[in-house]
């Protein structure tokens, strides 16, 4: 986008990408015809009942695309993403430059289009067709209630309790149905954003600038260019506090404090640790939204505010490098970025391959190898779930018109995309020399979207005695069985450095499983010192076991009081587990609490999963809980947990 934003693109203009020409078959948008320069929201926020109906909660106001006509022979016609939830009113065009008042604003005609069951095409027509190269405004006036990519949450389902919270959530194809947009990754824009909330609230957002503009205005702006699903929105009664030199924290004032007593003096290093490997952080700020407990995922990298988890407030740091692969975004993905959903191994195996690099340098091979074990057991299990052979098990995911590309999301463009980073930096066998080539990768693409063939040429440019050698060809480890043939990864990283954590964690879990479990042996092991992937790993071996023979797990329990009263999420999460697997009924009460402490997708479907394959009592409680959190679930949870509860047909 060499209009659109900062950055000197010399080099990448002397190589025309292959991303130029790719295809997104989930955009209905006419991204190749006009060039979207700037993007400018002006909206209200309501809070009411949900609606709709007057007085209903909604966003209401103004849309303002800045665009440029691509098409040699000019244009009558603009498409964009949008959604049925998007009431779309008006239409006003104005040619010229932008911020031209002399030019006057004409109202334009417009329609809906069917599309695809997550999103309809808004078509615009130009009294006058618009030229080759012509500059315009596109003013749309819209207001969106209930819908997708607006996500409303009711007192209930935040930490306070007391007042309600909305939020967005773009990725990936949601957007347009939070605003009409260009709704795919293969073109960026830079964006700014006025909102007014009600009194109480703060607005806040994944821009480089936050301007509190009297009582109840909050202005924002992004000066780097942006897909459209990095743009996010979150109102709720928020507070902050300084954590680091360039970050803060943001949360309900009940979980402020906790927040920055688990983050303080923790990002920078991190950031900085990134920078050294892989260039400049170029987005200002590095600050994070914990979000409300019903948040259903991990964390969303949206660029100078990552969205994430209460889940991380483990009080201990524990789980405080669990960000790392947030920040690692920054570089790839948010910087460098997926040109179509196909190719999202782009974003996340170099983001895997990142993250463990910073964890390397930070805590250790042995700390990250167990880490990434843990990583390749996930990917072993989808794929005896799916089947090898499955073509969601390809690098590159042939998405087909109509799939939401959301619903082909799994573990393989992020594990078995670490598996290709790390075989191509095995090939080259200077660790040194791969930092370097990454760094340059990150310098040649930064603000664009690419396919996998503009990153390949680029290595294989990078590095021409292997070009020579003709490594992208090699028998069984070729570069297109690597993206275009499902299953297994051809090449794994040795991963034997964690063998040091690991075989201590084995012998103690071996320990356990015996009728008369040797506690003088079990005592002699100290655990006060193994961190969580450790204890984890652990736990997941005596889960594997389960059940203990009699009597073992409340033995177990007490002894590790560190593991059986944990508020680290991960831990109890496997706790539960072993809880429900053992039928450990006098602590039945700890899976409920954890159920009713958050909403993640990734802990509450596992427990729900293990209750109902579990004893009498164990479905009881399914139903108790799940009759008692409801109603603070995201709705996406709820359908979920709705099937697992479901009574199986015989």
């Amino acid at each position: 986008m060499e209009s659109g934003g900062p950055g000197n693109y010399s080099r990448a203009a002397r190589r025309p990408l292959h991303s130029a020409q790719a295809v997104d078959v989930a955009s209905a948008s006419s991204f190749r015809a006009f060039e979207i320069l700037h993007l400018h929201l002006d909206l209200r926020a309501e809070f009411g009942p949900p609606g709709p109906g007057p007085g209903s909660r909604g966003l209401s106001g103004r849309a303002t695309l800045e665009l440029r006509c691509l098409l040699p022979e000019g244009a009558s016609e603009l498409r964009l993403d949008s959604h049925s939830c998007l009431e779309v009113t008006a239409a006003t065009l104005r040619r010229g430059q932008p911020g031209d008042q002399q030019a006057p604003a004409e109202p334009v005609p417009f329609h809906t289009q069917p599309f695809s069951h997550y999103g309809q095409a808004l078509c615009v027509a130009f009294p006058q067709p618009c030229g080759a190269a012509d500059r315009f405004e596109l003013e749309l006036t819209y207001r969106v209630g209930e819908g997708p990519g607006v996500c409303w949450l009711a007192p209930e389902q935040t930490a306070g309790k007391k007042k309600p919270f909305v939020y967005t959530q773009g990725q990936a194809v949601l957007n347009r149905a939070f605003f009409p947009c260009l709704d795919t990754p293969a073109v960026k824009c830079t964006y700014s954003a006025l909102i007014e909330v009600p009194d109480g609230f703060t607005a806040v957002m994944s821009a480089d600038t936050w301007e509190k503009r009297g009582p109840n205005k909050f202005f924002f702006q992004m000066s780097h260019p942006i897909p459209s699903y990095l743009i996010a929105l979150a109102i709720g009664d928020l507070a902050s506090a300084e954590v680091g030199p360039r970050s803060r924290v943001w949360a309900e004032p009940c979980l402020i404090e906790a927040a920055k007593e688990e983050y303080n003096g923790v990002i920078e290093e991190f950031l900085a640790t990134g920078e050294k490997l892989f260039g400049p952080y170029v987005w200002g700020r590095y600050d994070l939204l914990f979000m409300p407990p019903s948040f259903p995922f991990g964390g969303m990298e949206n660029p100078c505010l990552t969205f994430v988890t209460p889940c991380l407030l483990a009080g201990d740091r524990s789980l405080a490098d669990v960000i790392i692969h947030e920040i690692s975004h920054s570089w790839f993905g948010n910087l460098v970025t997926n040109a179509n959903w196909g190719e999202f191994w782009l974003n996340e195996g170099f983001t895997m391959y990142a993250q463990r690099r910073i964890s390397t340098i930070l805590f250790g091979a042995a700390y990250t190898c167990l880490e990434a074990a843990t990583g390749r057991a996930l990917l072993r299990q989808h794929m005896n779930v799916s089947g090898e052979e499955n073509p969601l098990n390809k690098l590159r995911v042939k998405i087909e018109p109509g799939v939401d590309p959301d619903d082909t999301y799994n573990e393989t463009p992020y594990e078995k995309g670490y598996c290709f980073v790390s075989y191509l930096a095995h090939l080259v066998g200077d660790q040194d020399q791969f930092d370097k080539f990454l760094k340059a990768y990150v310098d040649e693409f930064k603000f664009q979207s690419i396919l996998a063939e503009d990153f390949l040429e680029f290595y294989l440019e990078y590095f021409p005695e292997l070009k020579k050698k003709g490594v992208d060809s090699i028998p069984g480890f070729e570069f297109d069985r690597w993206l275009n043939t499902p299953g297994w990864p051809p090449y794994l990283p040795d991963l034997s450095p964690g063998d040091s954590l690991m075989k201590p964690a084995e012998e103690l879990a071996e320990l356990w499983v015996t009728s008369e479990p040797d506690m003088q042996a079990i005592e002699a092991v100290d655990i006060s010192t193994w961190k969580t992937y450790q204890l984890v790993y652990f736990l997941d071996k005596i889960l594997q076991r389960s059940p203990l023979p009699p009597g073992n797990v409340k033995k177990l329990g007490e002894t590790y009081p560190k593991i059986s009263n944990a508020q680290n999420a991960e831990l109890r999460l496997r706790w539960g587990q072993i809880i429900l697997k053992n039928d450990y009924q006098e602590e039945f009460q700890k899976v409920k609490d954890f159920l009713q402490s958050q909403g993640k997708q990734k802990y509450t479907l596992p427990l729900y999963h293990a209750m109902m394959g579990g004893s009498e009592m164990a479905r009881t409680l399914a139903k108790d809980t799940f009759a008692a959190t409801a109603s603070q679930l995201h709705s996406n949870v709820v359908n979920y947990v709705q099937q697992i509860l479901a009574p199986k047909d015989s």
